[in-house]
């Protein structure tokens, strides 16, 4: 495996750090951030240069005398994201400073296996590179799986719904496929990382991102960075008991939330509706898809059909629930709404909105958003991109 150039003392480290948040910046502007002196920072940037990570990019204003020369990250600088769902996959190549230069998605049925998932991703990556978009090496490889992951081995432990990939090793994987450090960890932290890049949480330090898709999870952000308690499995709040007496749920407990309000359960809940004559929209639906999603609820609530907006409510009042005690435990700055079933937009915010301003403490809710993401499927990525750039930009 080729070894990606990493920075060898927490200077160099903080100074890329800096580059990649803010930009170019004059040496005079880093000393200033960084407090070293003119000789000390002259050093660090210098020895950066050599390793292939910054360069120069001109001069900058006069501050009064000598102009100072401005630093860069290197623009041949390349991560890639593999955001890996249930039933899609994203790909993604950014550059040192996390914009994204090209990103490719397609439908994939997470149940097919970790091999041939994960070459379907290498397959993704190379139509990537052959739009010219990664010219050498791959710098560092950040990927996020639906399931519980161990952060440390990097790998999915006992996924309930990725049959085939418990304990495949799939950091070192990708990691002797691509020749680059690869971290992999639940997707919904990646997502979380993404919104606190480049999302509605860039300036929060603390807050939840819960995800509601074919499953429900909760990316946990404290003082900047991801909680993923002792063995990475916190935030799985969709396993988290509603009612003793309720569905039963894919991990084979009864009453979880996920069992109310996943992207299955939803599909149940419209297929039923359809089936009773309660819905004619959906009936409709039904008939010309032959089975139903979330999104065919929202079409049908976008057009005012009232088994719908019921579906949408209940879901909402369940996952109100459940986030009303995590506010009043966490009481977080944020909360964002993302993943599949978030499509269903305003009706489902209202009613999560409802639930937790009513239930929860009110000194945790005072000046609480609760908002949609805006990142649309490029949190997932972007937060990739933002969990191996911190490692390789580090000392770690």
């Amino acid at each position: 495996m080729r070894m990606t150039a990493r920075p060898q003392n927490v200077h160099q480290a903080r100074l890329l750090r800096l580059l990649r948040d803010e930009g170019p910046r004059s040496r005079a502007e880093l000393g200033d951030v960084v407090r070293l002196s003119r000789s000390k920072l002259a050093v660090e940037l210098d020895r950066l240069v050599e390793l292939g990570l910054v360069e120069g990019a001109g001069l900058a204003a006069s501050r009064g005398g000598r102009r100072s020369g401005i630093v860069r990250l290197s623009p041949r600088l390349r991560f890639v994201a593999f955001d890996i769902g249930a039933t899609s996959i994203d790909v993604a190549v950014t550059d040192g400073e996390l914009e994204v230069l090209g990103h490719v998605n397609e439908p994939c049925d997470v149940r097919q296996g970790a091999t041939a998932v994960l070459d379907r991703a290498l397959d993704l990556l190379g139509k990537l590179r052959d739009q010219g978009l990664i010219d050498g090496q791959v710098h560092g490889t950040g990927i996020g799986v639906p399931g519980p992951v161990s952060f440390r081995d990097g790998m999915p432990v006992v996924p309930p719904i990725m049959p085939g990939w418990d304990r495949f090793p799939v950091r070192d994987a990708i990691g002797q496929e691509l020749g680059c450090p690869v971290l992999v960890d639940n997707d919904v932290n990646l997502m979380a990382l993404g919104e606190l890049t480049s999302g509605v949480a860039r300036s929060v330090d603390d807050f939840l991102l819960v995800k509601i898709g074919t499953g429900i999870g909760c990316g946990i952000v404290v003082d900047g960075s991801i909680y993923r308690g002792v063995s990475g499995s916190a935030g799985d709040i969709g396993h988290i008991r509603v009612d003793d007496g309720g569905p039963v749920c894919a991990c084979g407990n009864a009453g979880c939330l996920e069992a109310y309000f996943g992207g299955a359960a939803l599909a149940r809940d419209a297929t039923a509706a359809a089936a009773s004559g309660e819905s004619a929209h959906l009936a409709a639906l039904l008939e010309t898809h032959g089975e139903l999603t979330g999104e065919h609820v929202s079409l049908a609530a976008a057009a005012g059909d009232p088994a719908s907006v019921r579906i949408i409510r209940e879901g909402g009042r369940h996952v109100g629930q459940v986030l009303a005690g995590l506010v009043s435990f966490f009481n977080p700055g944020l909360v964002i709404i993302a993943g599949g079933v978030a499509g269903l937009g305003h009706t489902l915010l209202a009613e999560i909105r409802s639930v937790v301003y009513r239930r929860s403490a009110p000194l945790a809710t005072g000046n609480l958003p609760i908002v949609l993401s805006e990142l649309a499927g490029a949190a997932g990525v972007v937060g990739g991109a933002r969990l191996i750039s911190d490692h390789v930009f580090s000392t770690a």
